[in-house]
């Protein structure tokens, strides 16, 4: 028992920042927050940062984002739940590339596996994958996914038979393909979410 309590403290203590990582990332997504006002016209920054400040863990998934070059920002509120809604909003699809969908396709996968999944990475990282809807609203705040694609959540009807869905902007449109959940490309990535 007394095992179980210290991982589960260190995992803890794993997933927080120290004051001076927080402090330098609240600065950044504040640039950010002011750069784009466009995404989020009616949200004051100050109410943002109180919540993150109270929820440290969320402050680590965002950092976990940046350090991967997604850019989170925030891009709604949900009266309902209370939350602000964070997406990756970087240009290209973040530097978590070169991952097939999820764990079973990475462990049907014969040769030249991956490095990990795009479900379980999301997992680690305490964020979830874009739904399709979700990419096509990151979409209506400015233009993602020129040159590269993201793996989006998949519907259980698609993944059941082996296949995984994944979003681009080309010619101006919004794309939505498949592939073989167990394909992998250096061109393709994920973009997350996060409410706090």
């Amino acid at each position: 028992m007394e095992a179980q309590n210290k991982s589960q403290k260190e995992i803890n203590m794993k997933n927080k920042l120290t004051s001076e990582q927080a402090k330098e990332l609240l600065k950044i997504l504040k640039i950010r927050f002011e750069k784009n006002i466009n995404r989020h016209k009616d949200l004051i920054w100050e109410e943002i940062q109180v919540k993150l400040e109270k929820n440290p863990e969320k402050l680590w998934s965002l950092n976990e984002m940046e350090a991967t070059e997604g850019e989170p920002d925030v891009v709604g509120y949900d009266g309902k739940t209370d939350e602000f809604i964070f997406f990756d909003c970087s240009q290209e699809s973040p530097k978590r590339r070169s991952l097939c969908y999820d764990y079973p396709a990475w462990e049907a996968r014969k040769a030249n596996k991956p490095e990990s999944n795009v479900v379980d990475k999301a997992a680690e990282m305490g964020i979830e994958l874009l739904s399709e809807e979700q990419y096509r609203n990151l979409q209506e705040l400015g233009k993602f996914d020129l040159k590269t694609s993201s793996w989006v959540k998949t519907p259980e009807n698609i993944r059941e038979l082996g296949g995984a869905i994944f979003c681009d902007r080309r010619y101006d449109t919004v794309f939505m393909y498949h592939n073989g959940a167990d394909s992998y490309y250096a061109a393709r990535g994920f973009r997350g979410c996060l409410k706090v």
